[in-house]
């Protein structure tokens, strides 16, 4: 079993998000599927209160386009997030490993 790390980045929530979020909640209460808009809004997972997620791309070795690029030493790895290509609307940026 190996590890993996990611990176993501959030938007913060706006008007939208916060209209949407009322409609999650109120489908959730009401036993009702959650329209598909507002599913794809929130990228078909429930709303994370830190915003709406943005992918973060890893680099491309061949056109260098992407924000995170993978990083190792002799004793150590890890990934390096590039901020002055994170889209403008990102305020938050969430680390996390996955088994």
């Amino acid at each position: 079993m190996g590890i993996s790390t990611n990176v993501i980045g959030f938007r913060p929530p706006d008007e939208k998000w916060n209209a949407m979020k009322k409609v999650y909640d109120s489908c959730e209460a009401a036993g009702i599927s959650i329209p598909n808009e507002v599913s794809t809004f929130f990228n078909d997972i429930a709303p994370d209160p830190r915003g709406v997620e943005v992918e973060l791309p890893f680099k491309n070795k061949k056109t260098q386009v992407g924000c995170v690029t993978e990083w190792k030493d002799d004793a150590s790895e890890g990934v390096e997030v590039d901020v002055t290509k994170l889209p403008s609307d990102v305020t938050v940026i969430r680390f996390y490993n996955s088994w």
